[in-house]
């Protein structure tokens, strides 16, 4: 009955939804001087959306977080309708005190006198130095200027997804797309669901540091889609890992406009695992492509724990391989140190037994039942010098499992955030 989910990478973004309009401008809030660097994102719908969010665990929370949160709160329990997200770069806005909380909440306030909204109706975000007052007068000025760009247009998805992004290489964005009651793109109702993501240092599970700014046409209720945000996030953002340090203002945000006219509901199963499909695929591509962006990495590892007794332990053994040191360092040297992966796996001490451990680099065995397969090193080696490869650790205990995606530890990393 449905159309394949189609899946563009590195698509035009947000613009791609219907009924989204968009925008990035330059306003140097870096105070670099710099009157090129697109540093501010409005992203806008005129029609009411519902919206969902995730945001950092850390204690330590930036003033951008505690606003969209109660902005959320007050949608979620019947207030207003949401139309945007502003979003800046350069300035965390994180740590600055009554002063930061004001600011953040004029950003809204702004950006809704402009748009003839109330300032509840949007989220903000920010990202970049810690402790730094934001520039107000600066960022309005943005503000005016990213309101008379707003645009439905390539042009201006491209340029937001360049102003959210700090010390990452390239931008991120993805596009899924499926029809409901008939073939994609010939008869039917397309649902369309684009995202932009920032992200390269300080990523661990539980998000850091990074956005995944997400846009959808589907009409679905607002409890819907913050269970179906959840579940993606579960399965994507919260699943990856650089460095092991978790920031102040992770974000990650879906709007849905309805535009579409597809109804996503729990009474129509079929819709609703498709639109479930489409967001993780979205999510998972933004999670992948932050990893993949990771500052000064040179390998990507996709790290799989099955067999775990509960998904608890294999989370635990996943993340404990996944941020050592001494693993991420073999990882650099393209070494195929499969004891360090056994000795991790073994101090998360979630009761493993090595005798019962099944362990392949790709799909080339490494350890069997207890036993080293010395034989196939030479091809161990051809998989641990690539740019990507994936881990495969059976505890073969339960029926629980987890992936993670990790990076290696490089001599460049260390460099890029030892500081002045």
């Amino acid at each position: 009955m449905f159309e394949k989910i189609q899946f563009i990478d590195n698509s035009d973004g947000i613009a791609e939804v219907p009924g989204f309009s968009v925008a990035g401008t330059a306003c140097d809030i870096r105070n670099k001087c710099d009157a090129k660097r697109l540093d501010l994102a409005l992203i806008f719908s005129q029609s009411p959306c519902t919206a969902a969010g995730t945001f950092t665990t850390n204690d330590v929370k930036a003033a951008p977080v505690y606003t969209s949160q109660a902005h959320l709160r007050a949608h979620a329990t019947g207030g207003s309708p949401v139309h945007g997200i502003i979003a800046n770069s350069g300035n965390a806005n994180a740590c600055t005190g009554e002063r930061g909380m004001r600011d953040a909440r004029r950003m809204c306030e702004f950006v809704a006198e402009m748009l003839a909204r109330r300032p509840e109706e949007f989220f903000v975000c920010s990202t970049g130095r810690i402790g730094v007052n934001l520039p107000m007068e600066k960022i309005e000025n943005g503000i005016r200027e990213a309101v008379r760009r707003l645009k439905p247009d390539r042009e201006e998805s491209v340029r937001a997804a360049d102003a959210i992004l700090t010390s990452d290489t390239r931008r991120k964005t993805c596009t899924a797309k499926f029809s409901l009651g008939g073939a994609l793109g010939v008869g039917g109702k397309t649902v369309t669901i684009s995202g932009m993501a920032k992200g390269a240092g300080m990523i661990e599970p539980n998000m850091a540091t990074m956005f995944g700014l997400i846009a959808t046409d589907a009409k679905i209720s607002q409890e819907l889609l913050q269970k179906c945000l959840w579940r993606a996030v579960g399965q994507s953002f919260n699943c990856v890992s650089v460095d092991g340090d978790m920031s102040t203002n992770d974000t990650v945000l879906v709007l849905a406009n309805g535009a579409s006219g597809a109804e996503i509901s729990e009474e129509n199963p079929e819709s609703l695992e498709l639109f479930r499909e489409a967001l993780e695929k979205v999510c998972f591509a933004l999670a992948k492509k932050i990893v993949g962006d990771g500052e000064k990495i040179s390998r990507v590892v996709t790290l799989h724990v099955y067999g775990a007794r509960t998904d608890a332990e294999a989370n635990k053994i996943a993340r404990s391989i996944g941020n050592s040191l001494l693993v991420k360092a073999s990882w650099c040297g393209g070494d195929p140190n499969w004891g360090r992966l056994l000795c991790s796996a073994g101090y998360a001490k979630c009761g493993i037994d090595q005798t019962k451990i099944d362990l392949y680099y790709d799909d080339v065995p490494v350890f069997l039942k207890g036993e080293l397969q010395a034989g196939n090193e030479p091809r161990w080696r051809e998989v641990v010098r690539k740019k990507e490869f994936s881990i495969h650790m059976h505890l073969n205990l339960g029926t629980h499992d987890y992936r993670l995606i990790s990076t290696d530890l490089t001599e460049a990393y260390v460099d890029f955030n030892k500081g002045e």
